[in-house]
């Protein structure tokens, strides 16, 4: 399961035939790199091809997605940042997300309560690590890009971790339906997954895909990060790829779930 998300985080949504038994920066030399002046040129048919709006896409597949931070680092100011987002979105790159501010009852400021996502994996990892960097891999030269993405792949893949756990949830609560789904964020405080249930159960949870177990103090820190922000939780929830202490196992219970990658086998069974 965790091959299969880390292939996902680069190939997601394109049409490529991918043997998951191969090393893969084999598969995305193969299919990506050597192949680059073909896809740039299917790419270009899709977004457009304007050199802004391919920053701000690099901006937001390399930063925090927040709208203001994703045109800082494309060096426009936020009015042409969002005619870019509003070009994008039509042509269906992205999607424009909220925070959940509306179950603390909280109005957000509009440049830190939204963010921007790609719709495809695909295309979040080609405005990263290839579009920013496209002279040498034009030339054959990709030595730059194992560099860039050796260093950066254990942190770009959390974004997909956390999107896999929103549909996980919103799978194991076909009983009480999720009405409402996404995260929190604001200055000082993120929750990767607050949801409300169609019976009005409220759900806080936060998914990390980190190599050690979560500890009670990971527990602790979301209720507290709940209660600071004024969120009433029926439920808590974990979600991660290493599994938990024993003393967090104990705790499991009907409003505390506690939810790791073998979970996620419900999806695959589904999508088959």
């Amino acid at each position: 399961m965790e091959t299969a998300i880390e292939y996902f985080t680069v190939f997601g949504g394109a049409d490529f035939k991918i043997d998951t038994t191969k090393p893969l920066t084999e598969l995305i030399e193969k299919y990506i790199l050597k192949d680059y002046t073909y896809l740039r040129n299917d790419i270009h048919n899709l977004t457009g091809g304007y050199s802004v709006d391919h920053a701000v896409l690099s901006g937001i597949a390399l930063g925090d997605r927040r709208t203001y931070s994703s045109f800082k680092r494309a060096h426009i100011s936020f009015e042409q940042g969002m005619k870019c987002v509003e070009n994008l979105t039509e042509r269906g790159i992205i999607e424009i997300e909220s925070s959940q501010n509306f179950l603390v009852n909280k109005r957000g400021d509009s440049k830190i309560a939204k963010k921007l996502l790609f719709t495809t994996p695909f295309l979040r990892f080609w405005f990263a690590f290839v579009s920013p960097i496209y002279k040498g891999i034009k030339e054959g030269n990709f030595k730059e890009f194992h560099e860039k993405y050796e260093a950066r792949k254990a942190d770009f893949s959390d974004f997909i971790f956390e999107e896999l756990g929103l549909e996980l949830i919103t799978d194991l609560y076909k009983d009480d339906e999720i009405k409402n789904i996404g995260k929190y964020w604001d200055d000082n405080i993120e929750i990767s997954l607050v949801a409300k249930t169609k019976s009005g159960k409220i759900i806080a949870g936060n998914c990390k895909q980190t190599n050690s177990k979560l500890k009670k103090s990971d527990l602790n820190k979301l209720k507290a990060d709940c209660e600071t922000i004024g969120l009433k939780a029926d439920i808590h929830t974990l979600f991660t790829k290493k599994g938990f202490t024993t003393e967090l196992k104990g705790m499991k219970s009907e409003t505390i779930k506690l939810l790791t990658t073998r979970n996620l086998k419900i999806l695959l069974e589904e999508s088959k």
